[in-house]
């Protein structure tokens, strides 16, 4: 019994789980951050400030684009079957924008290397999310161009705010965790 299952479900690596552990960790971060977000009052009902890409950004710098877009897809998943918004318009815009911003954000890390820092790749996936949750407003719902030019500088403007915000805190993450990874590695072993 031990053989057949050991041939259907091979050794996984201690590094492998402890790195699947911490991105499902990541994730019910962005979950907890996203609920706690939807507390906090917004001129535009819709608004988001945007708070769950903190977790995102520091997944995708941490372990890569497909560790960041499991992040991004369970956050979106998972939050718009708890709010009922599952396959709604609040979760089209919210797939449309998380999935765009976090493939960006990606693509600005590897094609630029080190030129961009969290703050820069958070403006870039904050800018990527707006256009992308615009677009597809007018594409599926809305259809008058001009409600979405007239919104577009707000939104636009607020999602530069929230992503330097984001981009800010992000950093300080990632400087926090090499701190104690380099604080571990000089810890006497004790015998």
């Amino acid at each position: 019994m031990n053989n057949a299952t050991n041939s259907i479900f091979p050794e996984i690596s201690e590094q492998k789980k402890s790195e699947n552990f911490h991105i499902a960790l990541l994730a019910a971060y962005a979950i907890a951050l996203h609920g706690i977000e939807a507390l906090i009052p917004t001129p535009i009902p819709w608004l988001r400030l945007g708070f769950a890409n903190i977790i995102t950004l520091t997944t995708l710098l941490l372990y890569g684009l497909k560790a960041g877009m499991t992040v991004t897809l369970i956050r979106i998943f998972v939050t718009s079957f708890f709010t009922g918004t599952f396959l709604g318009p609040a979760f089209v815009l919210s797939l449309g924008g998380g999935v765009s911003s976090t493939l960006v954000m990606w693509l600005a890390k590897v094609l630029s290397g080190r030129l961009f820092g969290p703050i820069g790749l958070s403006l870039f996936g904050a800018l990527t999310h707006n256009i992308a949750q615009l677009f597809l407003a007018y594409l599926f719902f809305v259809r008058r161009i001009e409600a979405i030019v007239f919104i577009s500088p707000i939104i636009i403007l607020l999602g530069t705010i929230t992503g330097a915000f984001n981009g800010v805190v992000t950093s300080l993450i990632i400087k926090k965790i090499k701190e104690t990874k380099e604080a571990k590695k000089t810890e006497p072993v004790e015998l």
